[in-house]
């Protein structure tokens, strides 16, 4: 397994002090960030984990560094965005802490087409098992752009990462994501046809 390198590790998520709270102010705001995005924490966070009781922890943990940052909040109408780089953030450096990362030559992603199937409708548990079967730096990219709504920029740049190597990463996720539910929606004969991303799939071309 491979670590992420100092030069590419995500930064802490950027955020100016924002205005002085005292201690009342500090846990009214906090509650009230846990009622409007605990739920969205959770969905990202089972996003990038796979794993309920995983998303749970990685949840609480995001919250728990959250009120220890929570100084640095300085408009809530951007709480959102700021929380998700939180868990973000968090799961980057469990990730780290285990030595885990999935290297990207164990998956043959060059096979695939850029031309994959597209798929009419996506259904959520087909759609996060195909997120699951992804490398971590793959999977947390696709969820950067798609659930962050953040730009191939804004990841490169909070990723420490060239422009080139995200759009390369996240083209490859999505082709990986359309095959694999376009396999599910196939009969079952057809479905059976081993996936080019099989873990016995050569990696000589990476």
């Amino acid at each position: 397994m491979s670590e992420i390198p100092p030069s590419h590790r995500p930064a802490e998520p950027a955020c100016r002090e924002g205005p002085a709270r005292t201690v009342e102010e500090t846990a009214a705001l906090l509650r009230q960030l846990i009622v409007a995005h605990s739920d969205a924490m959770y969905r990202y966070a089972y996003r990038l984990t796979g794993q309920s009781a995983d998303a749970e922890d990685l949840t609480q943990q995001a919250f728990l560094l959250a009120q220890q940052k929570l100084h640095q909040l300085r408009e809530d109408d951007r709480a959102a965005a700021w929380l998700f780089a939180i868990v973000r953030s968090c799961f980057l450096k469990a990730c780290r802490k285990r030595q885990q990362l999935a290297p990207a030559a164990e998956w043959n992603l060059d096979e695939i087409a850029d031309e994959s199937p597209e798929i009419d409708h996506v259904d959520q548990e087909k759609l996060s098992k195909a997120l699951a079967e992804l490398p971590d730096e793959f999977r947390v990219v696709v969820l950067m752009f798609y659930f962050e709504d953040l730009s191939y920029k804004e990841i490169a740049e909070q990723l420490e990462l060239p422009i080139g190597t995200v759009m390369s990463r996240l083209s490859r996720a999505k082709s990986h994501l359309r095959r694999r539910l376009a396999e599910d929606t196939r009969p079952p004969h057809e479905s059976a046809v081993r996936s080019p991303l099989s873990e016995h799939a050569s990696p000589s071309r990476m």
